[in-house]
């Protein structure tokens, strides 16, 4: 079973998760043959840490949970809450080989919270600037809750414009980039 997992971040937060960082990074290491995306989304700035995207495949939910929650910094009071659905992988790969590789042009996160019937349930034709691409499910995978896309756009914009935008509920667009050790 795949899950998106967002943690976001507390404000004031960025001191206590770079002390965490090494932390952070050894818990998932013990993930990494699960892990199918991650990384850092980042406030406006661009530059100042506003969360953390995990996309992994996993048992059941109650391991998603124990991911999700025994994450050292979400035990040390960095996160102020955590997103954390059942998820379907479209693109039927990782992060690691998304065509365009890690560095170049802008990534983000968009995330679609929906309501109603549900949509974009196929992959977009541009599927080459598509880094992770899914719908958000209920946890017994059955009721359609939304859609989370990782992508290369040249601006937020182009990047919001990959959901249909008055099929949700809200649509957020985060600054992200290819997570994990440097």
């Amino acid at each position: 079973m795949e899950f998106f997992c967002y943690h976001r971040d507390r404000s004031g937060s960025v001191e206590l998760r770079e002390e965490l960082g090494e932390a952070h990074w050894a818990y998932m290491d013990g993930y990494a043959k699960e892990l199918i995306a991650r990384g850092p989304t980042f406030a406006d700035d661009g530059e100042t840490p506003s969360g953390s995207v995990h996309i992994v495949d996993l048992p059941d939910p109650a391991a998603a949970r124990a991911f999700a929650f025994d994450e050292p910094n979400y035990q040390a009071g960095v996160y102020r809450d955590v997103l954390l659905r059942r998820w379907r992988n479209l693109l039927g790969r990782t992060m690691w080989d998304f065509p365009g590789g890690r560095t170049g042009g802008n990534r983000y996160l968009v995330l679609g919270l929906g309501t109603g019937q549900a949509t974009d349930l196929t992959v977009p034709p541009d599927r080459d600037e598509l880094i992770a691409y899914g719908p958000l499910l209920s946890d017994d995978g059955t009721r359609w809750l939304g859609t989370v896309a990782l992508l290369r756009a040249p601006d937020p914009d182009t990047a919001r414009a990959v959901l249909t935008v008055d099929r949700y509920a809200e649509i957020e667009v985060h600054d992200w980039e290819f997570g994990g050790r440097r």
